[in-house]
């Protein structure tokens, strides 16, 4: 694909600058920052100051392009359902994504222009699109290559698996275990998986362990200037705070670090490094309205750091919170600059046009404008890369229907009076067996000492968030019990890793009395933990809530539960960060993460090869004859699954975010990002 660059014509008022130009004089600049907040909610392409409507004859500047988009996740398609439609100026509506139209529109937006810059915030691939999910997300990488892409932030979903997958596998190429099975499959072209032509960056993801930072955190690149001079922008990344406390990206061997005071320290670096345009890529977002180019009302982190952080930082591009705007806000200074989010799954590409002073180097903020523009499908696919889709498209419908095991019955969600079902039984052996594998040499996720796990706890239908088994496993007529690639893919999981850490007999026991709560009117609430095959219990039916367990009456591996011991306990991340409703469990120690659980089910079945529902008989009631055994189990309410604004399903990974609790569910200003 050839360089892109744009001809966009900007020919709509927008808010001023607040402070004259301090440069070689030729204009005059107004000062009118009190139009911002109108301009921009009139859904029109951003401006700095007035004088930026005449930017495009400001040929004493260096012009330079700014192209971005975030949060795609590996939708080559484009999203489906309400995400592919988005509204802007005076209510009008887009039909938008897909890989194929980014390519045209890129390469229209880039047309005759010398100095264009193609980069993202993060969260690229990963996340829940099967086509690329499915082939360890190369189908991703191959179609960002072919885009062009120059670079990019690290997000939250770029470290789900490990970091060293992210620096071996998907920067560089290197395949493992398997190549064509686990990665390095082949790709439209017919050639192994080689890694990303673009480079990652993170300044704030640091291994707990010595404070080194993962990535590179900035970098510069050089933009040519009138008499063939090189001029620098630098470029400061930043990775969601708290990233490693996400359910997806847990890990124990990462932290996060302040985002203002990491954003600042990098632009004095490169202030001392001679480097005097600044740009900054957060995968951290906000709200600001729903018109994709404009901005209202805004709120959440990114906002505000974008009032606070370094006014040497020129522009300000953010991801996700999957929200789409396009705005000014003033710098500590008063001095506007964009903020902007170009919403999720290829929806919208941004442009930031920027101008540069060429003896300075620095950019001549009133001369800025910032357009979003939707990907709109209305256009002829960008030939190679509709190739690109189609075939890893095709790819994936064969995979879903390959064959990785067997099954000699049905194995389904359907509970009995207890609470437990097949499919849970199967979902708890599997978390055990998983989590008595060391992880191979390759994953650098874990900071702790690898130790088998005793036991392992799912919660089935728990009274916040989501449970991890999803699907039922029902063999095809005629298929002699075959279990699907795909089938196993989607019964299990949403992308978050199996764990195992040390807990007390204590906190197992406490787990094992908050399956039951009081509900509306008093009634008795189960919330069911399956238990792995190994753990036989039973509850009083006479006892209150909070007194139904007798630590006698657990045992695992035959012998009775001690409160006072150490055990070590696989769950999901979900589970330990109390986003599914089992508190007792949030504060465990030495955590060692293992596979992810979809990819982890998966091995699961091709190891065990044949699998058999379970009799169902780990759990018993005692005092069951003093009332109706399903009634002395309390009431099971299935967690409702949020859904898009026009009843489609959402992605399994949003859902649980979404309908999270505990103290790791970050909410702002009532509203809580998707991913």
């Amino acid at each position: 694909m050839t360089t892109p660059r744009s001809t966009t014509p900007l020919n709509s008022l927008a808010p001023q600058s607040s402070s004259p130009l301090a440069g070689p004089g030729r204009r005059t600049f107004l000062t009118a920052l009190g139009a911002l907040a109108t301009t921009t909610a009139l859904g029109v392409p951003a401006y700095a100051s007035e004088a930026a409507l005449d930017a495009a004859t400001a040929t004493e500047y260096v012009d330079v392009q700014l192209l971005n988009i975030t949060d795609l996740h590996g939708y080559l398609q484009g999203p489906t359902g309400s995400d592919s439609v988005i509204e802007g100026n005076g209510g009008r509506t887009y039909t938008v994504g897909g890989v194929a139209a980014m390519g045209t529109h890129l390469e229209q937006l880039r047309d005759g222009r010398r100095n264009s810059l193609f980069f993202a915030p993060g969260d690229l691939f990963s996340g829940w699109e099967f086509d690329a999910a499915a082939f360890s997300d190369e189908p991703t990488i191959e179609a960002l290559n072919k885009l062009g892409l120059d670079f990019a932030t690290a997000g939250n979903h770029e470290f789900d698996k490990s970091p060293a997958n992210l620096l071996q596998h998907m920067e560089r190429g290197h395949a493992y275990p398997v190549a064509g099975q686990d990665t390095g499959f082949r790709d439209s072209t017919g050639r192994r998986f080689r890694g990303a032509d673009f480079p990652y960056y993170s300044a704030n993801v640091v291994r707990t362990r010595g404070g080194r930072t993962v990535l590179p955190p900035y970098h510069i690149e050089w933009v040519r200037g009138p008499r063939g001079q090189r001029i620098p922008i630098g470029f400061i990344h930043l990775t969601v705070f708290g990233a490693e406390l996400l359910p997806n990206s847990f890990h124990p061997g990462l932290k996060t670090l302040d985002e203002i005071a990491t954003a600042d320290r990098c632009a004095k670096e490169l202030k001392r490094r001679g480097v005097n345009a600044i740009v900054l890529s957060m995968h951290d977002g906000a709200v600001a309205g729903t018109d994709f180019n404009s901005g209202s009302d805004p709120f959440g982190p990114a906002y505000d750091l974008a009032l606070k952080v370094s006014p040497d930082i020129d522009a300000i591009v953010t991801g996700h919170w999957h929200c789409r705007f396009n705005m000014m806000l003033p710098d500590p200074n008063g001095v506007p600059r964009p903020f902007v989010e170009a919403g999720f799954h290829g929806q919208v590409i941004n442009e930031i046009n920027l101008r540069l002073d060429p003896r300075t180097g620095k950019v001549v903020r009133e001369l800025t404008v910032s357009t979003s523009h939707p990907n709109t499908r209305d256009v002829t696919p960008h030939r190679d890369l509709k190739a690109i889709a189609d075939y890893w498209a095709g790819q994936a419908a064969g995979r879903a229907g390959s064959r990785i095991g067997r099954q000699t019955a049905p194995l389904t969600r359907t509970r009995n009076a207890l609470g437990q079902s097949t499919m849970g039984d199967l979902a708890a052996d599997w978390a055990l067996w998983a989590a008595r594998r060391p992880v191979p040499s390759y994953d650098d996720s874990n900071i702790h000492r690898y130790a088998p796990a005793h036991l392992a706890l799912v919660p089935l239908a728990p009274t916040v968030g989501q449970s991890f088994v999803r699907g039922d496993l029902i063999p095809a007529a005629g298929s002699d019990g075959a279990v699907s690639f795909g089938q196993a893919w989607r019964a299990i999981g949403y992308g978050s890793p199996t764990v195992c850490a040390t807990v007390t007999g204590q906190q197992i026991h406490d787990a094992l009395e908050q399956q039951w709560s009081t509900g509306p009117g008093g009634t008795l609430r189960f919330a069911p933990l399956a238990v792995s095959g190994n753990v036989r219990y039973s509850f009083d039916a006479a006892g209150a809530v909070g007194d139904r367990v007798d630590p006698g009456d657990v045992r695992i591996d035959g012998s009775p539960l001690r409160l006072d011991r150490d055990y070590r306990l696989a769950t999901s991340s979900y589970t330990f960060l109390g986003m599914d409703g089992y508190p007792a469990l949030s504060t465990y120690r030495e955590p060692y993460r293992h596979q992810r659980d979809f990819e982890g089910f998966i091995a699961y079945v091709r190891d065990q090869r044949v699998l058999r529902p379970s009799a169902r008989d780990r759990v018993a009631v005692k005092n069951a004859g003093l009332r109706e055994t399903a009634a002395a189990a309390g009431r099971i309410t299935d967690p409702p699954t949020p859904v898009r604004e026009d009843g489609s399903a959402l992605p399994p990974a949003v859902a649980a975010i979404l309908t999270a609790g505990g103290p790791r569910a970050r909410r702002h200003g009532g509203l809580r990002p998707p991913c």
